[in-house]
C-alpha cells in the first residue's frame, strides 16, 4: 500500500473482503456548497451509497496524508473551513503532502487516490471540462488528462453547463475516453438532461456498465471511462432560465478577471444566486442519483 495513503477502517475491509466501494469527492463539500449543506450533503451521499449496498470512501487530504474514507467530524472539519482548504488538483499533491497540509479532491485526485486504493468506481457531480474561449485562454480542466491515464469510472451527471461541451467531448474523443449515456443517447448537461451533443453508446442497466468497464480494464487500454447519468426530471432546471444564469454569471467572471482553478467555484455560487437556490438543490439531487448509480455498479464489478 502506498506509504502515503489512509484507509478508514471501513474502507479496508470492505477492499480486503472484496466488498464493493464507490470513491466521492471533498471539494463539493469545501468549495461546492455552503456550510451547512456541504456538510449535510455529504453524509446524505454516503448514507445513499450504503443503502445501495456499497461503502462510501470519501476523499480528501488532511495533515498532508491521502485519506480514503472520512470520519463524519473529518466531514465537518472540511466543511466548515470551506473554501480555505485548497484545492487540490494533480500538480498539488506532492507540495500538500509534503508540507502537511490539507486539500479538497477534485475529480482528478478522487481518481488518483482511488485508483492507488484499489476503488474503481467513483461518483461526482459533473467533471470539469474546456472552458468556454479555451481558444484563446487555453483553460482546459484537468480531469480530462485524468479520464485519459487513470482507470477508474466516473459517474456523473454530465459536464458542468458552464463549459464548451462540443469541444470537451472532442476532448475526451482525442484522449481514447470512452463516453457513455446512462440510458440516454444525449449528454445531460449538469442542471439539464440534455444539451444536443450525442455521446458515444448508450448503456441501460449498471451490469452492462461494469461489464464494459471490465472488458476495458482486463484488455489493459488504460484510462478511465466516463459515464453521464442524466439528473432526474423532476428536478431538471429550465434551460432557458440556468443557461441565462450560466451567461450572467460568467460575463460577471471576466468582469471581475477570474480564472483557473477559482473560476468553477465562483460560477456556481454566482449561478445558485442568481437562480434564488434552484441550482444548488438540483446540484444536491443530481449527486445522490448519481450515488445510487454508482453503488449498484461497483456491486456488479465484484
Amino acid at each position: 500500500m502506498n506509504k502515503y495513503l489512509d484507509l478508514s477502517p471501513e474502507v479496508a475491509a470492505a477492499l480486503k473482503e472484496g466488498k464493493p466501494v464507490v470513491a466521492l469527492e471533498s471539494t463539493i463539500i469545501s468549495h461546492g456548497m455552503p456550510y451547512p449543506q456541504n456538510v449535510e450533503t455529504a453524509l446524505l451521499v454516503e448514507k445513499t451509497i450504503r443503502e445501495g449496498g456499497a461503502v462510501p470512501a470519501t476523499i480528501a487530504i488532511i495533515g498532508g496524508r491521502l485519506k480514503a474514507g472520512l470520519t463524519p467530524e473529518q466531514i465537518e472539519y472540511l466543511g466548515k473551513k470551506g473554501r480555505e482548504v485548497t484545492k487540490a488538483s494533480r500538480r498539488d499533491l506532492p507540495v500538500l503532502v509534503a508540507r502537511s497540509e490539507d486539500g479538497a479532491t477534485t475529480v482528478t485526485t478522487t481518481m488518483i487516490i482511488a485508483a492507488i486504493a484499489g476503488i474503481k468506481v467513483f461518483a461526482t457531480g459533473g467533471i470539469g471540462g474546456v472552458h468556454r474561449g479555451a481558444e484563446k485562454t487555453m483553460d482546459i480542466s484537468a480531469d480530462l488528462e485524468e479520464l485519459a491515464r487513470t482507470p477508474v469510472m466516473v459517474i456523473c451527471a454530465g459536464a458542468k453547463s458552464i463549459l464548451d461541451l462540443g469541444l470537451t467531448l472532442e476532448y475526451l474523443e482525442t484522449k481514447g475516453v470512452p463516453v457513455i449515456g446512462y440510458g440516454t443517447d444525449e449528454l445531460p448537461a449538469f442542471y439539464t438532461r440534455r444539451s444536443g451533443f450525442k455521446v458515444d453508446y448508450r448503456i441501460d442497466t449498471p451490469e452492462q456498465l461494469a461489464e464494459a468497464f471490465r472488458a476495458k480494464l482486463e484488455m489493459g487500454l488504460g484510462g478511465g471511462m466516463l459515464v453521464t447519468n442524466p439528473i432526474p426530471e423532476e428536478y431538471s432546471m429550465d434551460p432557458a432560465v440556468i443557461n441565462a444564469a450560466i451567461d450572467a454569471a460568467i460575463a460577471e467572471a471576466s468582469e471581475k478577471g477570474i480564472h483557473g482553478k477559482e473560476t468553477t467555484p465562483f460560477l456556481l455560487a454566482r449561478i445558485k444566486d442568481i437562480t434564488g437556490g434552484d441550482s444548488l438543490a438540483s446540484n444536491i439531487q443530481l449527486v445522490l442519483n448519481n450515488a445510487k448509480l454508482a453503488a449498484r455498479t461497483a456491486a456488479c464489478l465484484i
